[in-house]
């Protein structure tokens, strides 16, 4: 089967440029197709043209060129461009996509790649990466490489040139390597598993990585600073993975009070939707990262951890962490799989040990009463007598993760897996629950 490189640009304003850049991916083997995002002028060079861009989207091209409405018609024609990608991936032709572009073209091609399954290569080539705020809005959660020109994408002076002929080589390697599909995403055997980490409980998630990896599955982290936990949302959501180790879901609580980790209303959704096994720590949650330009003035009254020049966590306040048990709760119940909250009673990261300044026990087992008041029995809910940081919380973390999640299939890992399982429990908490 014939599969291509799709590259995205607009050949009313960067015609010879785009043209050039499909010459070179063609010299150096692959195999480009062209798609034109112009709202005005022909596009006869394209293998897409936009007027078939415009039709996928439900209008014409002359509609898009006589509207006055920008934002309308450029939603229309990322709409029709998404659908048309969209079609050439699910066909199994979509080697790999690559955007050339300022302000407005980088921002319709990076819509288009964000469309597409984690996986799929994709290089935006972009004259505007590095103004404030726009390689965020053009990343977003999608792993987009991208390739700052630092110079206007304008003529074929030989600096261009050179720059568009390592864009075109960028992309073809990329397209070279397989594509990364669900499937794929799986070595036999061997359950595929997220998990959510944090500076605060790096040490925790590396000893469980460790731990599960030699029992025989997969880990994958994110790091849970508002994005990356986001898109392990969304790949959990697209069934790419087996069980999801949530060490640190900060970013719910953060989302309710506005704060820099903010991930979204869907966050700890996906998992609980779709009856993948989890195991949940509140690494984090006790925290919360306004920005400093909005704090309120009662923010600079609260107990507070410097954790480096950029970052400062505030201890949360009574009634934020109310409100935040009650979302947790919420989300919760709605799972329909197995699920398992471990409470540490020590502290929830290495930013509140116990002889910190910032631990609070009664407040943290504030969360833990509401939990158990608002949750149904489908939750299994232990308390360790440990912080989260320390060996003991991390050697229960992987012990109930055992118990919930799917078997290794391997001889080896399963060996290591069955071992691990008749260990018993070394809990040194009060109380389990288990569902």
């Amino acid at each position: 089967m014939e599969r291509f490189v799709l590259l995205i640009s607009t050949l009313d304003t960067k015609g010879p440029e785009t043209l050039y850049l499909r010459d070179r991916i063609r010299d150096l083997g692959g195999n480009p197709l062209v798609l034109d995002l112009s709202m005005s002028g022909a596009s006869h060079a394209a293998d897409i043209t936009s007027a078939s861009v415009a039709e996928a989207a439900g209008t014409t091209i002359q509609e898009i060129q006589l509207s006055r409405e920008r934002k309308t018609i450029t939603r229309q024609m990322i709409t029709g461009a998404v659908k048309l990608t969209r079609d050439l991936l699910e066909s199994g032709r979509l080697a790999g996509v690559i955007g050339l572009g300022g302000s407005t073209g980088s921002l319709m091609a990076t819509d288009i790649m964000r469309s597409l399954p984690f996986g799929v290569p994709k290089l935006m080539v972009s004259s505007t990466a590095a103004l404030p705020g726009l390689a965020t809005r053009y990343i977003g959660t999608g792993d987009i490489a991208i390739l700052h020109t630092v110079i206007e994408i304008s003529g074929l002076a030989r600096p261009l040139q050179n720059l568009l002929d390592r864009a075109a080589g960028a992309i073809v390697g990329m397209a070279s390597c397989p594509s990364l599909t669900v499937d794929s995403a799986r070595q036999k055997g061997r359950p595929l598993v997220a998990m959510s980490m944090f500076g605060p409980t790096e040490r925790c998630a590396h000893s469980v990585q460790q731990r599960l990896e030699s029992a025989g599955f997969q880990l994958i982290g994110f790091s849970a600073a508002g994005v990356c936990d986001r898109a392990m949302e969304e790949m959990i959501a697209q069934r790419f993975f087996d069980a999801v180790v949530d060490l640190a879901p900060g970013g719910v609580g953060e989302e309710v009070l506005g704060g820099m980790r903010a991930a979204g209303p869907d966050r700890m959704t996906a998992a609980g939707r779709l009856g993948i096994p989890q195991v949940i720590a509140p690494g984090g949650v006790n925290l919360t990262s306004p920005r400093k330009s909005r704090y309120k003035p009662e923010h600079h009254q609260r107990r507070k951890f410097e954790l480096d020049e950029l970052r400062t966590f505030l201890r949360v306040s009574d009634e934020e962490m109310d409100q935040i048990a009650h979302v947790f709760a919420e989300k919760l119940n709605q799972a329909t799989g197995p699920a398992l909250l471990l409470f540490p009673g020590k502290g929830w990261s290495a930013v509140d040990p116990p002889d910190g300044h910032m631990f609070d026990k009664e407040q943290d087992r504030v969360f833990l009463r509401i939990l158990k008041e608002n949750t149904g029995p489908h939750l299994g809910i232990r308390e360790v007598d440990a912080n989260l940081e320390d060996a003991a919380f991390a050697e229960e973390v992987v012990k109930a993760c055992i118990e919930i999640f799917p078997k290794p299939e391997t001889k080896e890992a399963g060996d290591v897996f069955y071992a691990a399982q008749q260990e018993g429990s070394v809990l040194v908490g009060s109380e389990r629950r288990t569902p």
